[in-house]
């Protein structure tokens, strides 16, 4: 299982939200890039990367800071956030970035999805962001009734590379992963699911590679605030 550290950006500055308010941000710096390259220093084998300005405007913000990070390390790196048209997803990709998540359009235009993972393989992931199993798009601000293991079922055959699934209700607040949920549409397609949102304990990142079906998990204000050794983490799901 794959630990993926998340830096997400908000007017320039790496920082968490607590359950995706943006209101409730808690700045923990604000050079990304150097932020980056501890993480690779680190071990770690890919970044997760969110616009979170992006994910409300519809469109990159965070450009900037994402080209830093690029520039900076050489382990893959994966954003999402304002990701809304193939333009967008060609540019990023030319620009390095190995894969492009793919949350609000899922819903609002399958189709593209669909013509991205064609015209570019194993690049486009899919952020299915979830609110007591129904998904939530435009930076988690739009409530849907469409059910987040139906929307993942949806691209089985779209050739997307990964579902990155968002506890929302758990995001930011350090109380563990929804790990039955996440487990529960992991099994429920083939596609590799990434567990996002209250991975807090070198516990949670136990129990969810113990579910044997979870391929990876996203962890941002534990490594941050020292809950999780990045390091001591990485060795223990290598072993």
């Amino acid at each position: 299982m794959i630990l993926y550290p998340a830096i997400d950006l908000k007017d320039g500055q790496c920082v968490r939200l607590l359950r995706g308010e943006m209101s409730a941000a808690t700045v923990f710096g604000d050079d990304p890039a150097a932020q980056a390259v501890k993480f690779q220093d680190a071990g770690c084998q890919w970044l997760h990367l969110v616009d979170l300005n992006g994910a409300f405007a519809g469109a990159p913000v965070n450009a900037a800071a994402v080209e830093a990070i690029l520039a900076a390390v050489k382990v893959p790196a994966q954003l999402g956030g304002g990701i809304r048209d193939m333009a967008t997803i060609a540019m990023w990709l030319e620009k390095g970035l190995a894969r492009v998540i793919l949350g609000t359009v899922a819903v609002e235009n399958p189709a593209l999805v669909r013509e991205a993972a064609r015209a570019f393989p194993g690049k486009v992931a899919v952020g299915i962001d979830a609110r007591k199993g129904f998904v939530a798009t435009k930076g988690w601000a739009t409530e849907t009734t469409v059910q987040a293991t139906d929307l993942a079922r949806s691209f089985e055959d779209a050739g997307v590379a990964a579902i990155i699934y968002t506890d929302i209700d758990r995001d930011g607040a350090m109380q563990g992963p929804h790990i039955e949920a996440t487990e529960a549409l992991a099994r429920a397609v083939s596609i590799p699911v990434i567990a996002s949102g209250g991975v807090s304990r070198m516990e949670d990142l136990i129990a969810l590679k113990a579910t044997g079906v979870i391929a990876g998990a996203i962890s941002g204000r534990a490594l941050y605030e020292g809950a999780i050794d990045l390091g001591e983490a990485l060795a223990a799901l290598r072993g």
